[in-house]
């Protein structure tokens, strides 16, 4: 009986995950573009891939931006669970202005920030030249423009990982803190022996979600840059767009995506592992 009650949520996950999963898997060893026919290559995408120092300049962009992405939600959550745990005057309207921007689309974000640092209208860039700030030009410097990416990403995402990093925090029995504070703890101290051993499991979680969610970024690189200049800014969801749709290469792209998998399943196992050992597990 419980097999057929899940039979219909079974079906539509092999329906629209499996079976285009392996289609594009068998794809990523053949030779595809519009109007021809597949030939199969073996592994001559992948190759082609290994040789290519595009996809290793967007490996390295993409590395570095989810790890500052995911970090500085992380970092950030920590600050305002804190901030708001201690108690600080119109806290509702505070949590409202944290969680508002999971309200704003990617385009309408990215197109926010760009006229915030426009330097001849932009709020935020005419505020810097009045400090005598040098202009961030994030259209022409690379590092500029990644830099921008991974502050649009995180103000798009915090909401979701200072939720489960506050709801954590609020888990927390009390009676730990009160033990804690007799026996003569700090601050620092109840924070990092208590709190943080309480909440290693929801910490976990937000980065094993975050990790795989941040590694497919793509909208706001697309919009921002397009992967410009040079191709300086592509991330590996860039990279894998123009090889299927700018360069109408279907196997790289293909493979590409394989390659994305197999990386970001990695990391997600490496931090399930740490999950199931430190998150979840009961002391005896």
């Amino acid at each position: 009986m419980q097999l057929a009650m899940l039979a219909p949520a079974q079906l539509l996950l092999i329906l629209f995950i499996a079976l285009p999963s392996l289609y594009v898997f068998w794809l990523s060893f053949t030779e595809s573009s519009y109007g021809t026919d597949a030939v199969f290559v073996g592994m001559a995408n992948y190759i082609g891939i290994w040789q290519d120092a595009a996809f290793w300049r967007a490996l390295i962009n993409t590395l570095l931006v989810i790890n500052v992405i995911v970090y500085g939600e992380l970092l950030l959550s920590f600050i305002l669970a804190v901030i708001l745990m201690k108690g600080i005057p119109f806290r509702p309207i505070v949590f409202a202005i944290i969680l508002l921007p999971y309200a704003v689309s990617e385009v309408v974000a990215v197109v926010m920030w760009k006229f915030m640092l426009d330097p001849n209208i932009g709020a935020i860039a005419r505020g810097t030249a009045a400090l005598g700030l040098p202009e961030f030009e994030w259209a022409t410097n690379p590092t500029h423009g990644l830099v921008l990416v991974c502050i649009i990403s995180i103000w798009l995402h915090l909401p979701f990982t200072f939720i489960i990093i506050y709801s954590a925090m609020l888990a927390v029995p009390k009676e730990l803190y009160d033990a804690a504070k007799i026996d003569g703890a700090s601050g620092l101290q109840l924070f990092r022996h208590v709190t943080l051993p309480s909440i290693a499991g929801a910490v976990l979680v937000a980065l094993i979600f975050r990790y795989i969610l941040s590694f497919r970024l793509f909208g706001e690189v697309w919009l921002l840059t397009s992967g410009g200049p040079a191709r300086m800014t592509e991330v590996l969801a860039v990279y894998l767009y123009k090889q299927a749709f700018t360069y109408a290469d279907f196997g790289m792209g293909a493979a590409t995506g394989w390659v994305m998998v197999v990386i970001s399943g990695i990391v997600a196992a490496i931090y399930i592992v740490l999950l199931h050992r430190r998150g979840f597990r009961q002391d005896a």
